[in-house]
């Protein structure tokens, strides 16, 4: 599916969601300005500001300083926690990125729920664990294929409980860089209609679609999950899909939570066990509601699975690089 992405110019760097400079406002500047800026980024050493580098390059080509600035040595490239950023409501926060190396960058895509407790159930009466398993081992497959060749995936056995503590385990001693965890959503059983699919009784809700994302404000890395998360939800949102927009809702009772981007959909799951006990930055996606009867389709096919496989990989790359979001792959 072909995308038009805007280029955001943020605190974390380009963390955008496109490659094209036609339409994000670079239209006035001359060409020679524009390629001059593109020979830059590929010369960058290997850590580079998170903010204003790409204006810096503009005003030196549009007026002439009177005395050179000063450039600060790059730091030496650290491998582990490499494409660590602050988070977009702290601007002041700003400090250099080091660009990870995608050989060695270690993502944990988490199976969420297990054999033994399969969390959800479809309209179609299918376990949410189906769902899940497939879904990540999709991504897990694109990961690989676009280089990032430590992704883990983490399957758990168990109960509910005992499961959620063996899969934080897991990610601590895998020393994972980034854990995201898969799950396709439903709703509280007080919203759920009766309904029959092939002779066996079964629920539903039509009333409710779309993906969402979490993060948890106790993780100890809280503004790197959330910059990750929100590169999640805005490639989820170029790819053409609408987020869930329901949990601000009083209907959702204890189910209910805070909107920390209104624009994409990521929300705060503070008391969430994988978000909070994992010791790297660490993200939840409701990829889809599978309790919806149209949406369970969708979900159900590969077309789907391959298109939010290419939004969480194309988050992953400009996570690690954000030079990726203009320049495709370096």
């Amino acid at each position: 599916m072909k995308r038009e992405r805007k280029i955001a110019l943020g605190e974390r760097g380009l963390l955008s969601s496109g490659r094209k400079f036609a339409g994000a406002g670079f239209g006035v500047w001359p060409r020679r300005t524009i390629i001059a800026a593109m020979a830059a980024l590929l010369l960058l050493p290997i850590e580079v500001s998170d903010a204003g580098w790409l204006s810096d390059v503009f005003k030196s080509s549009s007026k002439q300083s009177k005395s050179p600035k000063h450039v600060a040595s790059p730091k030496p490239h650290t491998a582990r926690l490499a494409a660590r950023r602050p988070a977009a409501s702290n601007p002041s926060a700003s400090k250099p990125v080091a660009i990870c190396d995608p050989s060695k960058f270690r993502i944990v895509v988490d199976v969420g729920h297990t054999a033994a407790s399969e969390g959800a159930t479809s309209a179609r009466n299918v376990a949410e664990f189906t769902f899940n398993l497939r879904l990540a081992q999709r991504i897990e497959q694109k990961l690989k294929a676009d280089g990032f060749a430590e992704t883990r995936l983490l399957v758990t056995e168990g109960k509910a409980r005992p499961s959620l503590v063996k899969r934080v385990t897991a990610a601590n001693d895998l020393h994972a860089d980034l854990f995201l965890s898969i799950h396709h959503d439903s709703v509280p059983d007080k919203l759920l209609e009766d309904w029959e699919f092939e002779g066996k009784k079964s629920h539903f809700s039509d009333r409710f679609s779309g993906y969402s994302v979490f993060v948890s404000r106790d993780n100890p890395d809280f503004k790197t999950s959330l910059a990750f998360a929100e590169l999640v939800a805005k490639e989820m949102k170029a790819e053409g899909l609408q987020y869930a927009k329901q949990y601000t809702l009083p209907i959702m009772g204890h189910y209910q939570h805070p909107l920390l981007d209104k624009e994409n959909g990521v929300y705060s799951y503070d008391d969430l066990v994988v978000l909070k006990k994992t010791r790297m930055p660490a993200v939840l996606l409701e990829a889809g509601s599978i309790i919806n009867r149209d949406e369970e389709l969708q979900m159900a096919s590969p077309e789907r699975r391959n298109i939010i496989s290419s939004a969480v990989t194309a988050a992953v790359k400009e996570f690690c690089d954000p030079r990726w979001a203009i320049l495709g792959p370096l």
